[in-house]
């Protein structure tokens, strides 16, 4: 039995980052960078002004009660114009005029005369006004030529704003991990719509699995039961295979019972086993192999929470070296609810988290902890981990946590 640090370190060493491929940003969202991205622009690409008003030259700050004649009007979208003195209405957002460098609000300024047309003729400052206020300089938020995504970084609405802002259509972005999905259990029902008879239960771990994999960053190519048979599971490799499969991921017939075919099953298809049992709780059985041609595999215990712990803290690190990001930064939060782990065992537990007054992040462990309970995981906020020299937690420790599934964040509940 192999502990959960040495477990992990033989995955990544055989998940190699995936070739890189070119992404149209409008197709970008979840997509990870295989190279930086450096600006063609500015940001903004002109000096423009931050409100409506008028512009003007106050290389000397103007007096508050000072008059001005008003040459023109610069709206959004219009072009560079000379200015020749005077003040200028301008608009949100509109270019500056030449030879001009300060906005004052329309709000602080007295409109002294109109054209019949209500076109603004004259005013006066109600205020003071120095030269840059309330103007937008070209380069202040981007610079042209500066690095803005590195990467590695998973393209999410935010950094969609930018590469659109700054005028990028495509970008370069790992290949997705293509990922198969195998149940096995000649229990097991696809089809919920079909009514189960003596022995039979649905099948819970392939919509789980696929939705999972999915929010990870990865695409799922099918999600299929079989058997319990060594033939059924090793017809599903090929398959695996034959479809360009960079992982397998199955749950099921991995222990040790007269049924439990698979480590037997990947040793005569020649594969190299990485690991087989692994120190933790829930998920021990747990196996990794990898095929003579590919692909990895990972075979997962069929219980609920196996297959949920496998997911979030072996198959969701496997994905994040395969698309080139780095190791997940492990947030703690305070213990609220004492534990006795038992020594030896990493121990992943379900638990709700809250913040208290002072913004710390506290963790609590749900009671039920049974990896056949699928309710409580629904309830539950994200994972405290317990590493196998724990020992007795006691109220107050503080511990790593971890989101529910790979891709969210932490919730941030208040105390109640």
């Amino acid at each position: 039995m192999i502990r959960y640090g040495d477990a992990i370190a033989r995955l990544l060493a055989v998940a190699a980052r995936l070739p890189a491929e070119r992404c149209a940003v409008r197709d970008a969202q979840g997509r990870v960078l295989a190279a930086p991205v450096c600006s063609p622009i500015a940001l903004p690409s002109f000096d423009h002004a931050a409100m409506d008003g008028y512009a003007l030259a106050a290389p000397e700050p103007l007096e508050a009660g000072s008059e001005h004649a008003v040459h023109g009007s610069q709206a959004a979208g219009d072009a560079a114009r000379r200015a020749d003195g005077g003040a200028w209405e301008i608009m949100t957002g509109a270019r500056m005029p030449d030879d001009l460098d300060a906005v004052i609000a329309v709000e602080r300024t007295e409109l002294l005369e109109s054209a019949p047309d209500g076109t603004p003729l004259r005013i006066r400052l109600r205020d003071e006004l120095s030269e840059g206020q309330n103007v937008r300089h070209a380069g202040v938020d981007v610079a042209h030529g500066a690095a803005v995504l590195d990467t590695g970084t998973s393209l999410q609405p935010a950094q969609l704003m930018l590469l659109a802002a700054i005028g990028v259509a495509e970008v370069e972005v790992v290949r997705r991990p293509r990922v198969m999905v195998i149940g096995t259990g000649k229990e097991l029902v696809v089809d919920p719509r079909q009514s189960l008879v003596d022995g039979q239960i649905y099948s819970s771990n392939g919509p789980y699995l696929a939705a999972a994999l999915a929010l990870a960053g990865a695409q799922v190519l099918s999600c299929e039961v079989v058997d319990d048979t060594a033939i059924t599971y090793a017809d599903a490799l090929r398959r695996a295979q034959q479809a360009g499969a960079d992982l397998v991921v199955s749950t099921g017939a991995v222990s040790m019972g007269r049924y439990d075919f698979v480590p037997d099953a990947l040793r005569r298809l020649g594969a190299n086993e990485l690991f087989h049992k692994v120190a933790m709780r829930p998920g021990k059985p747990l196996l990794a192999a990898t095929l003579p041609e590919g692909p990895l595999v990972m075979a997962l215990p069929g219980t609920p929470m196996a297959v949920a712990a496998g997911m979030r803290f072996f198959v969701a690190p496997v994905l994040r070296a395969m698309l080139g990001q780095g190791d997940e930064p492990p947030p703690h939060a305070v213990l609220d609810t004492p534990q006795q782990p038992k020594a030896g065992l990493r121990h992943f537990l379900r638990a709700t988290f809250a913040l208290d007054a002072d913004g710390r992040l506290h963790a609590r462990v749900m009671s039920q902890q049974q990896p056949f309970r699928i309710l409580p995981f629904t309830q539950a906020d994200g994972w405290v981990v317990l590493d196998e020299d724990a020992g007795d937690c006691a109220a107050g420790r503080i511990v790593q946590v971890a989101s529910l599934d790979a891709g969210t964040a932490l919730p941030l509940h208040p105390f109640h």
